[in-house]
């Protein structure tokens, strides 16, 4: 960063960050940037490809100013692999990383807050981190992680949503019985119970679209090949652009759940583990996106994002907007995650047209002045 004329530095966070100057001293800036953590056993590109871009848009601009200062991200944390705890790193750009978060803890015992200090950082600075006043909006590019571009022979996509998603975890209790010496029309078997539920999920996501509905890990008591299962537990995922909807199908499949246990004679209970809200992009840095990929000669597109990423939760404080890239073969956190070439020259095309027409934008010349 420092060899472009940006000034690099780690915030309290451990966000890398690099400021690149407007034409003028206290010229406003634009956030460009995605996270630097990833996953066990992941592929190269997501997230870290987005921060890349960046410093090659950078690179591309030649020395070239613009009316708004470039600020460069590489947030920390933002899987939530280490403490379980998502977005550690854009959550303290907003000021959402309090005292509870902090005192999280990992498999070993170790805090967050001593994660950061055995890091070399004060965590007593972070409020430090919180963006400034001067912030016009946040740009993140990223792999799409699905096979929907790819699907459709497009390189890239403009984000106009990112997914709400709620997760919950359900216990499907029976009578653990023997195997061999139980009539069928006797048992009170909670894995047939849950197995008939998890087919009326998939069932039900078929029907609305949009909707995605995910029973992800399933465990059973007493798991023994000769023995009729007495519990069954599992999770939900279930996400879509529309609040409305995916709470309306979390409500369904709940009582789906209930119908089939009262038929079967088992019990069933149900605990939200997260309910996160549907986030919508700025409406004037979509459209402007769309207006650049339409300059590189590809096809405008505008889609959903199912997966959470750092853009939703700096979307709390200022405009955010994302530009997907095709994932080839749809796949992500694996190993064989990749990308293709003439993509990525698309992206940073498409990011040099955004940039000269932000800069040239009556609304973000708006945004510029009241920054």
């Amino acid at each position: 960063m420092e060899l472009l004329g940006v000034h690099a530095r780690v915030d309290a966070a451990g966000n890398l960050c690099g400021f690149y100057p407007g034409t003028e001293r206290k010229a406003p800036r634009l956030l460009i940037g995605s996270h630097l953590d990833t996953v066990p056993n992941a592929g190269a590109y997501d997230g870290v490809l987005g921060v890349v871009l960046a410093l090659a848009l950078l690179e591309e601009l030649r020395g070239r100013r613009l009316a708004f200062g470039i600020e460069v991200l590489g947030f920390s944390e933002e899987e939530g692999v280490r403490f379980g705890i998502p977005f550690i790193g854009s959550r303290a750009l907003v000021g959402r990383l309090d005292r509870e978060l902090l005192d999280a803890q990992d498999a070993q015992g170790i805090s967050v807050r001593k994660a950061i200090q055995n890091f070399g950082l004060n965590p007593e600075e972070i409020p430090q981190a919180e963006l400034e006043s001067d912030a016009l909006g946040y740009i993140e590019f990223h792999i799409e992680q699905g096979p929907v571009l790819e699907n459709l022979n497009q390189p890239l996509a403009a984000v106009e949503a990112i997914a709400g998603q709620s997760r919950l975890e359900f216990i499907f209790c029976g009578r653990a019985n023997h195997a061999g010496t139980t009539p069928m029309h006797l048992r009170r078997d909670a894995l047939a119970g849950a197995a008939e539920w998890i087919s009326a999920v998939e069932q039900a996501a078929r029907g609305v679209h949009g909707l995605v509905a995910t029973v992800g890990k399933i465990g059973v008591k007493l798991g023994a090949t000769n023995v009729i299962a007495g519990e069954a537990r599992l999770t939900l995922d279930v996400r879509h652009r529309s609040d409305d909807i995916r709470l309306r199908a979390v409500e369904d499949l709940i009582g789906k759940a209930r119908e089939i246990v009262a038929r079967r004679r088992l019990s069933v209970t149900e605990t939200t583990l997260l309910d996160q809200r549907a986030v919508a992009m700025d409406s004037v840095l979509v459209e402007e996106i769309e207006r650049a990929i339409c300059k590189t000669g590809c096809k405008p597109h505008r889609m959903t994002s199912g997966a959470g990423h750092d853009a939703m939760i700096v979307a709390e404080k200022i405009p955010a907007a994302m530009i997907f890239l095709r994932s080839p073969g749809g796949i992500s956190h694996d190993p064989a995650e990749s990308i293709a070439v003439e993509d990525v020259e698309k992206a940073i095309e498409c990011g040099l047209h955004l940039l000269d027409q932000l800069a040239a934008s009556p609304e973000f010349q708006k945004r510029i002045n009241r920054a």
